[in-house]
């Protein structure tokens, strides 16, 4: 009987031991997938960042040419940004000072036909 135990035993560990090389391969493969989806990936970036740094015939795109593409975007897009806030800064003051100018304008008209 325990013999019969001990090839019950074994024979599960073999099963157990198929099953885990099986889940590897599969592991394996979803692992190879992902890399090849990340260097499409990083190529798609760098050229629509930049179409020259997309590599020269198929050479792969670095990670770190990646990042720094997306740091220089980063920066740009923050310059846009306050040069915008200070172009709409500007605007409202000058926009103030017109509606200044007209009111001035209309007090002088007043002041002009009074003495008329």
């Amino acid at each position: 009987q325990a013999e019969e135990e001990l090839k019950e035993a074994c024979a599960r560990q073999a099963l157990q031991l198929q099953e885990m090389g099986r889940r590897e391969r599969l592991l394996t493969a979803d692992v190879g997938r992902a890399k090849e989806q990340l260097e499409s990936f990083k190529t798609q970036v760098m050229r629509v960042c930049s179409p020259a740094a997309a590599g020269v015939a198929g050479k792969a795109v670095t990670e770190q040419q990646v990042i720094e593409k997306v740091r220089q975007i980063s920066d740009e897009n923050q310059q846009s940004h306050e040069r915008e806030k200070r172009l709409q800064e500007e605007l409202s003051f000058r926009l103030s000072k017109e509606k200044e100018v007209s009111a001035n304008i209309e007090v002088f008209k007043k002041s002009l036909q009074e003495l008329q």
